[in-house]
């Protein structure tokens, strides 16, 4: 009998669940919309994909992953995601746990970034790779660190949110009450409005995506947004990249689907921010597990847990 994994990825937009083998395999996922609703109806979302995951199993797992939104609270197993506003403190673990019938020491809990960037260590674009940064472009800017070949956490479970790194001191005012984060310049809506904004013509609603189409057609504005972020983007990857003496930097979401739209001006910029010899081979290459990465990693966090034990 194969010793499956429980994985639960959880976000503003989707939850989804999955069950996983030992070498990172997905043999199960589903996801559901995340409903605007209150806590419970939210969790119910939750309980459905659990229920489903383990009748798939045959029952039982040997343990449970979760990846979520932040910002979360490892030592009391709670999450407060931004982007789901009537969960604060939800306690997470204590309520997967006694649904997929484990005890709560069994749950490990991640951040979506760390977990994607664990994610893709064990199974994508960063195998092997033991200094690592992955990052989500999307609607925001997250990440996650994999120091040493381990997660790397930090004090209260979210280390890792580059997004904030102040890229402009004299910048714009971001979500998180500060200015001049990355996040607002380089993720998709920024860049967008930004954008339209300097004469991009293109309706409200218009999104990266648009965005992206009117760059690949040749439109100026679009262009120089697109450089824009990935300018603020590379100057953010050479500042962690000098903190954690890393070694690769693995970008997904949304916004990194645009291709060389992204990565040819971020591969370029970097070169102007990374004088010090230590960071001359520093790499930036596309995500590969796409919608799954939060999955594994969230699965890898248990697989981790089980090694350090033994």
């Amino acid at each position: 009998m194969r010793e499956l994994t429980l994985a639960i990825d959880i976000g503003g937009t989707k939850i989804a669940a999955g069950l996983v083998d030992p070498d990172g395999t997905l043999a199960h996922q589903a996801k559901l919309p995340t409903p605007d609703a209150d806590a419970e109806q939210v969790f119910a979302v939750v309980e459905q994909l659990v229920t489903e995951a383990l009748a798939e199993a045959g029952g039982a797992v040997c343990g449970v992953g979760v990846a979520s939104a932040g910002p979360i609270d490892l030592g009391a197993g709670t999450i407060s995601p931004i982007n789901i506003p009537t969960w604060q403190r939800f306690p997470i673990v204590e309520r997967v746990a006694r649904k997929a019938g484990v005890a709560a020491a069994q749950v490990r809990l991640g951040g979506d970034g760390l977990c994607m960037a664990l994610g893709e260590q064990w199974r994508g674009a960063g195998r092997g790779a033991q200094f690592l940064l992955g990052m989500v472009v999307s609607t925001g800017v997250g990440g996650g660190l994999v120091l040493d070949g381990a997660p790397y956490d930090g004090r209260t479970g979210n280390a890792g949110h580059v997004g904030h790194v102040v890229v402009d001191q004299g910048g714009a005012q971001c979500a998180c009450g500060g200015h001049g984060c990355v996040e607002t310049i380089a993720a998709g809506p920024r860049m967008a409005q930004w954008a339209r904004d300097n004469g991009w013509d293109a309706p409200p609603e218009a999104d990266a995506k648009e965005l992206a189409d009117a760059a690949n057609a040749g439109n100026a504005v679009a262009l120089k947004a697109f450089r824009r972020g990935a300018t603020a983007v590379a100057a953010m990857i050479a500042s962690v990249g000098a903190v954690c003496d890393l070694e690769l930097v693995v970008i997904g979401g949304g916004v990194a689907k645009s291709g060389a739209l992204l990565f040819d001006p971020v591969r370029e910029a970097l070169t102007s921010y990374t004088g010090l010899a230590f960071l001359h081979g520093l790499r930036v290459l596309p995500a590969e597990l796409g919608g799954e990465a939060g999955l594994v990693g969230a699965a890898a966090l248990v697989r981790l847990a089980g090694a350090r034990r033994a």
